[in-house]
């Protein structure tokens, strides 16, 4: 079996994933053969179904052309990130969302998907853009096993992202049927922490802002959230999936489907998941080098 890797970042780390993308067609022998890219995720500023980030919309439709083309290009999966939990009927008339729809329904011979947490918008999109396929995202916070299973048995969603907590439920992971076992995408890289209570409260403050909602922001009680994120916090973190967890547990165990988080970080340490995931050791250096790496390079 292959792990599928789900990447961070479509629109935001366009520039790091146009110089990746060659490396990883014409230099795969610096690449782990038991991997591919399942698909990349993301969505661009200012989408009221998703993100949150503010941008403009009119450089946001020229990029999403180009990230479109990107890939095409490589016949990569793009799955659009509209993840807002708090979504209303006079929301899924929205002008740019819709039209981002309409650029990656039919986009090359790859068929592209929607990370969505709504139901109300989960309808209107299967009606509206058939072509597509979706995502039940990890923002619902499904740590309830006998949920999860409920999700998975959903006929509309080709993947179920559950909460980074039960990435290590191995006994009632390993009962669950073969069908169900495909549809699983695991977190791998959460940094947040594994006792949080206001997991879902801290998505829906995003949501709310997202539509524009006056309210406060959400205030994150860790005591490790004043760091930000660090991969060697989340290589500590009890539900983290390292590359010998998926070679040696995961795969044997039918499961191929594999989320890596990095929306919202910057694309040096997205390339060291890249690193870490995709490249062999031995090659790490030459990808660096391929993509940022010069003898002239000032860190400070």
């Amino acid at each position: 079996m292959k792990a599928y890797y789900h990447l961070p970042g479509l629109f935001e780390f366009y520039e790091l994933y146009r110089l990746f993308l060659p490396l990883f067609r014409s230099h795969r022998e610096y690449f782990y053969d038991w991997c591919e890219i399942g698909s990349i995720y993301g969505a661009p500023a200012d989408c009221i179904w998703g993100g949150g980030r503010v941008g403009s919309a009119e450089s946001d439709m020229v990029q999403a052309e180009n990230v479109a083309a990107l890939m095409r290009e490589y016949s990569l999966s793009a799955c659009l990130t509209f993840s807002n939990s708090l979504l209303r009927e006079e929301h899924l008339s929205d002008k740019k969302c819709n039209a981002l729809c309409r650029l990656f329904e039919h986009n090359g011979q790859v068929k592209n998907g929607v990370i969505i947490s709504s139901d109300l918008l989960l309808e209107y999109l299967r009606k509206a853009y058939p072509g597509l396929y979706f995502v039940s995202s990890t923002t619902k916070v499904l740590t309830d096993f006998g949920l999860f299973e409920g999700e998975l048995s959903r006929e509309e969603f080709l993947y179920v992202v559950p909460d980074f907590r039960l990435n290590k439920a191995f006994g009632r992971l390993d009962a669950l049927p073969e069908t169900h076992k495909q549809k699983v995408e695991f977190l791998c890289n959460e940094c947040c922490s594994f006792s949080c209570p206001e997991r879902k409260e801290c998505y829906e403050n995003v949501s709310r802002k997202n539509l524009g909602e006056d309210c406060p922001d959400h205030i994150c009680a860790s005591p490790q959230a004043q760091r930000g994120y660090r991969f060697s916090d989340a290589m500590n973190n009890p539900g983290f999936i390292g590359i010998e967890d998926i070679t040696q547990l995961y795969l044997p165990g039918g499961f191929s489907h594999f989320k890596i988080e990095g929306r919202g970080l910057g694309s040096a340490i997205v390339l060291e998941f890249l690193l870490y995931y995709m490249t062999k050791p031995e090659h790490q250096l030459k990808v660096r080098e391929e993509i940022y790496l010069d003898s002239m390079l000032d860190l400070f």
